[in-house]
């Protein structure tokens, strides 16, 4: 199954809620309305992950991470959300790897990072098949549905090999 990234339009906004699994409910997301496709080095860019039937199956977004003073000291962590229909079929893996792919070909970075919930374990398979190397635990990191929650910090590096897609 081919899997595209394209910007966000306000049309999708009803299909991208969350809610449907205890990973989901960080609240409704804004829309990206600009005609042009997110900047790499925008904060807080949004783009659709679309199957090759072009079904909306869900999001990938990225944030901006500083390691330091430095602008070379800086890395995008990604994130991802699906529609429960187009779980457990390897577009996760696939849209992130097509994110990683991204940031290396059209900006310096040296690291992208992703980060899921202890418990998430479909998600951390899915970054592991995408080349992501677990990294460790970072305790009660996440604001979620009334508490904070454990989590896995994962990264991949420019040198990291590609696994085949």
């Amino acid at each position: 199954m081919g899997v595209f990234l394209r910007p966000q339009i306000p049309a999708d906004l009803p299909s991208l809620t969350g809610g449907e699994s205890p990973y989901d409910d960080f609240g409704p997301r804004a829309a990206h309305t600009s005609p042009r496709p997110p900047e790499l080095d925008a904060p807080g860019a949004l783009s659709v992950v679309v199957t090759e039937d072009r079904s909306l199956a869900g999001t990938v977004s990225w944030i901006w991470q500083h390691w330091g003073p430095n602008a070379a000291s800086r890395n995008p962590m990604i994130g991802i959300w699906l529609r429960p229909s187009h779980r457990g079929r390897g577009i996760g893996r696939d849209a992130q790897a097509q994110l990683v792919d991204l940031f290396f070909r059209h900006t310096t970075v040296n690291r992208v990072e992703a980060h899921t919930d202890v418990d998430n374990i479909a998600e951390q398979r899915a970054l592991e098949a995408a080349g992501f190397q677990r990294e460790g635990v970072t305790r009660g990191a996440q604001w979620r549905d009334g508490s904070f929650h454990d989590g896995v910090l994962y990264a991949i590096l420019r040198a990291d090999p590609r696994p085949p897609r």
